[in-house]
């Protein structure tokens, strides 16, 4: 009998020992595209995603006083928004603490009514849609500027400094693509300038010779597309065989490192002006360029876009942790409404839809096949 007693008191021990040791892993999910055309800004989002967590596990990071283990979940969404709510919903049922994540707003939008429903704390290191934060969902955040902001100051930048009369407008029917498209049409609203062809083409497309054809009739000056770098880079090739000369400009989609690549010589000269959410300038750029040769020593790879914004994703959401004394999302994210937060990009604060404020935008342009900074604006 008293070994029967001693057997159920090890286990109970045991069982305890088990839980406890449960209680002390976090885990955080990071969503984004690594396979599929976007496959090359998914690895670098998911890379950043994983560096910030073994940076603070090396730390040893605590919560309540209690050492933790974070541990990243991190899935594929082939920038599909069906995979992406699939996703969504493994890793809700995994029952993580907080996603990092989409990467594009096509996923993102659909994937965070799954998270609101869960309970969950979304903050997107690259959604720029505005349809994202104004479903008003509590938990549902965002560390780089909209498309209102970005596609507003495009407009006044291509009417106001290049001096653009004649505007086409192509977008690539996602929820990412025409959403900073519209925003761009709002922003070129001014006397003198004129509209004058309004395309689509698809994410997956591969030729645009119709629509570029007729837009060459238009006789545009400048032309602005809506989508992404591995659909600007072709139709940039395509524009150069049509003849036409027009200025190219786009949002941070098509404003990547790689745009140069997959455009090849098409690119041009300052022929493309794109702006991407963020940026940085003065004291804070040296510590962009820190983490910019620690991401490369980590993962081999140089930052592609969006790493920076994952990382402080990531730590601005541990830091909100700490803050509450707890890793459960009701309990965190009060924290996370009101922190104020000094990351790579920048400080990071909140407004009451969960847009970062005063958020930054950098202009760039391409030459000799590189990208290269024109300003930071806020």
């Amino acid at each position: 009998m008293q070994a029967g007693i001693k057997v159920i008191a090890i286990a109970a021990a045991l069982a305890a020992v088990g839980s406890a040791s449960a209680q002390q892993v976090v885990k955080i999910g990071h969503v984004g595209p690594v396979s599929g055309p976007n496959a090359h800004l998914g690895k670098d989002n998911e890379n950043a995603a994983r560096m910030a967590i073994d940076e603070l596990n090396a730390k040893g990071f605590t919560i309540n006083g209690q050492k933790v283990k974070l541990q990243l979940l991190a899935e594929d969404d082939g920038s599909d928004p069906k995979q992406g709510t699939a996703v969504a919903q493994k890793l809700v049922d995994a029952k993580v603490n907080g996603i990092v994540g989409h990467l594009n707003s096509g996923t993102t939008v659909p994937a965070s009514k799954i998270y609101h429903d869960a309970g969950l704390v979304q903050i997107s290191p690259a959604t720029t849609a505005p349809q994202y934060t104004r479903q008003k969902f509590p938990g549902a955040f965002r560390v780089v500027a909209s498309d209102t902001k970005l596609g507003s100051t495009l407009g006044k930048y291509a009417t106001d400094t290049l001096k653009a009369r004649n505007i086409a407008i192509i977008d690539d029917r996602t929820t990412y693509g025409q959403g900073v498209a519209t925003e761009f049409a709002k922003g070129v609203k001014a006397p003198g300038v004129t509209v004058v062809a309004k395309e689509f083409t698809s994410a997956t497309a591969t030729d645009y010779t119709a629509i570029l054809t007729k837009i060459r009739g238009k006789k545009p000056d400048l032309i602005f597309f809506g989508g992404m770098d591995s659909v600007a880079g072709p139709m940039l090739k395509q524009m150069k065989t049509l003849g036409i000369t027009a200025k190219v400009m786009g949002g941070d989609g098509i404003c990547t490192e790689a745009l140069g690549r997959l455009a090849g010589d098409a690119v041009g000269e300052n022929k493309v002006v794109c702006a991407e959410a963020g940026g940085v300038k003065g004291d804070q750029e040296k510590v962009m360029t820190d983490f910019r040769a620690r991401f490369k020593q980590k993962t081999g790879a140089d930052v592609q876009l969006y790493a920076p914004y994952v990382y402080d994703a990531v730590m601005v959401m541990a830091a909100a942790m700490q803050a509450a004394k707890s890793a459960e999302p009701a309990k965190y994210l009060p924290e996370l409404k009101k922190i104020k937060y000094e990351g790579v990009t920048g400080t990071i604060r909140f407004d009451p839809y969960g847009d970062i404020q005063n958020g930054a935008l950098t202009l760039f342009t391409y030459k000799g096949g590189k990208r290269t900074r024109i300003d930071v604006i806020r």
